[in-house]
């Protein structure tokens, strides 16, 4: 399955440079979503627009697949990159600022999308799990009787891409996926979070 990682946005709110390569405990923000979609058997693939050349550059360099879209926004960029992979069937869309994304987190999203018979699936969080800034995950909606945060990770239909699609709504008790960076206070302490408990590279 694809793994399609935005990687567009002028990532303004942090003012850091593009946001998909600030270095998080030494590494690239966006090395560790590549290597847990890597780690789960998708392929990763980077959206990137005019917003984000060293990202392409990145990827270019690092042997990482990459398709250039408009910079037009996240939902007219994600659609703009379908239609060039040319995908019909159900791929994962991910933001590119999770870096506690897991291998097994998108393992147990596929498997609970695969079972049941859904176009799509959205990836939500407890809102009592966010302790990053309320600029980084600011939309809150019921889920299961839970107030919840979207977390950026779901599977959609690439043949409806743009339409809308029948969709699972996956709640999962899981602070990894709450940890979303969009500004230097959220940087901090993702640095702090794997300075605790660090990832190997892929």
């Amino acid at each position: 399955m694809y793994a399609l990682i935005m990687a567009g946005g002028a990532g303004v709110r942090i003012n850091l440079g593009e946001k998909p390569l600030i270095m998080i405990a030494g590494r690239p923000l966006i090395s560790y979503v590549i290597d847990a979609f890597k780690g789960a058997g998708c392929s990763p693939v980077v959206a990137t627009s005019p917003q984000t050349p060293m990202t392409m550059n990145w990827c270019r360099a690092h042997g990482i697949d990459f398709v250039k879209t408009g910079g037009a926004g996240y939902v007219d960029d994600m659609i703009s990159a379908v239609h060039l992979l040319e995908e019909e069937n159900p791929l994962f869309v991910s933001v590119s600022d999770i870096p506690g994304i897991t291998p097994e987190i998108i393992h147990t999203i596929s498997d609970l999308f695969l079972s049941h018979d859904k176009d799509a699936a959205s990836t939500w969080v407890p809102a009592t799990l966010v302790n990053t800034s309320k600029e980084a995950m600011p939309y809150r909606e019921m889920i299961h009787g839970i107030e919840a945060c979207p977390t950026g990770v779901n599977i959609l239909s690439g043949g409806c891409i743009g339409q809308p699609q029948d969709e699972l709504q996956i709640l999962l008790d899981e602070p990894r996926l709450a940890l979303n960076i969009n500004t230097r206070a959220d940087l901090a302490k993702a640095e702090a979070f794997f300075k605790k408990y660090p990832v190997v590279a892929g």
